[in-house]
């Protein structure tokens, strides 16, 4: 059994989807960073200084009511909140990793393209006669006989 296992832990296809996630992780770690710390300030600038890690709506205030300012405030006197701004950030993220992985599998798919065959010469032509298909080199039609041009 364990030999069947390595077998199976080691063909090409497993090790590849591995190595795929271990690096799909590391780019997902990437993309975060990329949205929560270089796309989303500058945009919640724009909208009149939001952070998006702070909007939320509360549900059931938590031991100490109150408004609470920021999402951690909330968390701590044990509110049940519901976090729109991280759920936008989260969606952001989503769309540049999906963006990222079209763009690999588009670069991937351009190299496994093959070239395209040039058009292969006619080898049969139509005879004005009797519309009949005739091979390109015929000089009279086989099916009505008559004398085609050269």
């Amino acid at each position: 059994m364990w030999k069947e296992f390595k077998e199976f832990a080691m063909r090409g296809n497993v090790v590849d989807m591995a190595v795929g996630v271990v690096v799909g992780a590391a780019f997902a770690t990437i993309a975060k960073s990329l949205v929560d710390d270089v796309l989303m300030p500058p945009i919640g600038l724009l909208l009149g200084g939001v952070d998006f890690t702070n909007l939320f709506l509360v549900i059931k205030p938590g031991a100490n009511p109150g408004p609470y300012l920021k999402l951690a405030d909330a968390k701590a006197a044990g509110a049940v909140t519901i976090n729109y701004g991280i759920f936008i950030n989260s969606i952001v993220s989503f769309l540049i990793v999906a963006f990222a992985v079209f763009l690999v599998i588009r670069g991937i798919n351009r190299l496994h393209r093959p070239e395209a065959a040039p058009a292969a010469a006619p080898t049969t032509k139509e005879c004005v006669y009797c519309a009949s298909m005739i091979p390109i080199k015929a000089i009279r039609c086989p099916h009505c006989t008559s004398e085609l041009a050269r």
